[in-house]
C-alpha cells in the first residue's frame, strides 16, 4: 500500500485497476479502489491482535473532510480501548429493536395501565385514534419536541382543544414511562403545555331543555339501549360509564350496588332506584328459547356484539349524542348535501344546544341542590370522595337521604317532561 496525504484532487485523480487497490495515510486512514471504479474510506486498526477494517463510507458521497472526521473520532475510540465496529453494531442492533411508537403504546398499557389505572381502555382507545395514525411506524426515541407540538396543534385546528390536553396528559405519562424503564434516554415532553385551557364544564340542562331531549330521543339515530342508558343517567344522576356497565347481579331489590371494580373513584356505591329507573331498566330476567326457563338478564344494556357477554362500549353514549348533534343532512337519494361554505350540511336532531351525557348527572345535582337538599346529600348520590377530616370520621352512608333525594328529583322531572 502506497503511503500519501489525501487531498480532494488526488482522490478524484484515482483510478480503477484490474484488481481492487488501497491508499492510505500510513496512519490507518486509507481508501479502497475497486475495478468498477467504486471508492471507499477505510479505517484499519488492531485490537487485541485482531485487524479490523471499518467502512467510513463511499466517495464522492462521503467526502474527504467527512470521512477524516469519522477516522479521528474511531481513532480516539481505539486508543481509549474502544473497538469502534463493535460499538456500531451494537447501536444498529440497539436501532433495529428500538420500539416503534406503536410497540411503546403496547408496553404501556400492558405494564402500567392496566395495573394502576382503571380508565386505561379509555387511554388505549386516545392512544390508538390520536397518536398511533401519526407515530405509530416512528421510533419513539426519533420523536421530538416539535413533533409533539404539531400533533397537539392539530387536534386543536380541528376543533378538539379538550382532546388535545388529554392526548398530552396521556402521552406524556406514557413517555415518561419509557424513560423510568431505561427504554428511552430522554422525554420529548420537557417544557411542553397544554395548548388550550383546561376549562371545567359547568352546562346544566333546563328544564326546556330536558322536556324537548327527553322528546326528541324518541326519534333520535341511537338504539333503544342507548336512548334508556342516555335517560338513565339523568334519572339516577350516575356516570355514564357506570350505568352502561349494569348488570343484574348489581340490583337487589330497590338497591343497585356499583362494585368497587366498576366504580370510578375505587369505592363500593349504592343507588336508589325509582319506579322511572326500573321503567328504563326493563326487565331483569329473560326467558331461555331452548329450554323455557327463566334466568337473569346479566347486563341490562348488553354489547350488540353478543358473543363476547359485555356491556356497550362506555364510548358509546358520548358518539351517539355528538352524532345526533350533528347528523348528515342528505336528499331523497341519500347523497350529502352541503351548506353555503361548502361544508357538509348537518341537523341537530336532539334539539339542544351541545352537551355530554355526563352534563345530564350535573343537570340532576344542580336540580337537587335547587330543591333544597345539602351537598352531603347529593355528594352522597353522586358517590363523590369525602376530603378532610370528614373523609376519616364521616362513615354514615346516607342511604335514607338518597333515596329522598332520588324520589325528590324523579317528581321534578315527570314534571319537567309533561308539562
Amino acid at each position: 500500500m502506497k503511503i500519501t496525504t489525501f487531498t480532494d484532487t488526488m482522490v478524484r485523480k484515482l483510478k480503477p485497476e484490474e484488481k481492487k487497490y488501497v491508499r492510505g495515510e500510513g496512519n490507518g486512514f486509507t481508501i479502497r479502489v475497486m475495478p468498477s471504479g467504486v471508492k471507499t474510506w477505510l479505517y484499519v486498526y488492531a485490537v487485541n491482535g485482531r485487524r479490523r477494517e471499518m467502512n467510513l463510507g463511499p466517495y464522492p458521497d462521503v467526502s474527504l473532510e467527512t470521512a477524516r472526521l469519522k477516522f479521528e473520532e474511531a481513532k480516539r475510540q481505539v486508543k481509549n480501548g474502544i473497538d469502534p465496529m463493535t460499538e456500531r453494531e451494537q447501536a444498529v442492533h440497539a436501532r433495529h429493536h428500538a420500539l416503534t411508537v406503536t410497540e411503546l403504546c403496547e408496553e404501556y398499557i400492558e405494564r402500567h395501565a392496566k395495573k394502576f389505572k382503571r380508565s386505561w381502555e379509555s387511554d388505549y382507545r386516545l392512544l390508538k385514534v390520536e397518536v398511533i395514525p401519526v407515530w405509530g411506524k416512528r421510533k419513539a426515541e426519533d420523536i421530538k419536541k416539535r413533533d409533539v407540538t404539531l400533533l397537539l396543534e392539530h387536534i386543536v385546528d380541528r376543533g378538539a382543544p379538550a382532546m388535545s390536553n388529554q392526548v398530552l396528559k396521556i402521552t406524556r405519562k406514557m413517555f415518561n414511562f419509557a424513560v423510568e424503564r431505561d427504554i428511552l434516554q430522554h422525554t420529548p415532553f420537557t417544557g411542553i403545555k397544554a395548548l388550550a385551557p383546561n376549562v371545567s364544564r359547568e352546562r346544566a340542562l333546563s328544564a326546556t331543555e330536558i322536556r324537548l331531549l327527553w322528546k326528541n330521543l324518541e326519534t333520535a339515530a341511537m338504539s333503544d339501549e342507548l336512548n334508556r342508558a342516555l335517560k338513565l343517567v339523568l334519572v339516577t344522576a350516575q356516570r355514564p360509564g357506570e350505568v352502561l356497565g349494569m348488570h343484574t347481579d348489581e340490583i337487589n331489590g330497590r338497591w343497585w350496588t356499583i362494585p368497587s371494580t366498576r366504580a370510578k373513584n375505587g369505592k363500593e356505591h349504592r343507588v336508589y332506584l325509582t319506579d322511572m329507573a326500573f321503567e328504563l331498566i326493563g326487565d331483569l330476567s329473560v326467558t331461555d328459547d331452548a329450554t323455557g326457563e327463566s334466568r337473569p338478564k346479566g347486563f341490562i344494556f348488553p354489547s350488540p356484539h353478543r358473543q363476547k357477554n359485555k356491556a356497550i362500549d362506555s364510548h358509546a353514549l358520548p358518539v351517539a349524542v355528538r352524532r345526533n348533534l350533528k347528523w348528515p343532512i342528505t336528499d331523497k337519494e341519500g347523497r350529502a348535501l352541503f351548506d353555503a361554505k361548502g361544508k357538509p350540511a348537518t341537523g341537530n336532531r336532539l334539539g339542544i344546544e351541545k352537551f355530554t351525557p355526563h352534563d345530564l348527572r350535573r343537570t340532576a345535582a344542580t336540580t337537587m341542590a335547587s330543591m333544597g337538599f345539602m351537598d352531603e346529600v347529593i355528594d352522597a348520590v353522586l358517590s363523590h370522595t369525602k376530603n378532610g377530616i370528614i373523609r376519616t370520621y364521616n362513615r354514615h352512608a346516607y342511604d335514607q337521604e338518597k333515596q329522598q333525594a332520588l324520589e325528590a328529583w324523579e317528581r321534578k322531572l315527570q314534571n319537567m317532561i309533561n308539562w
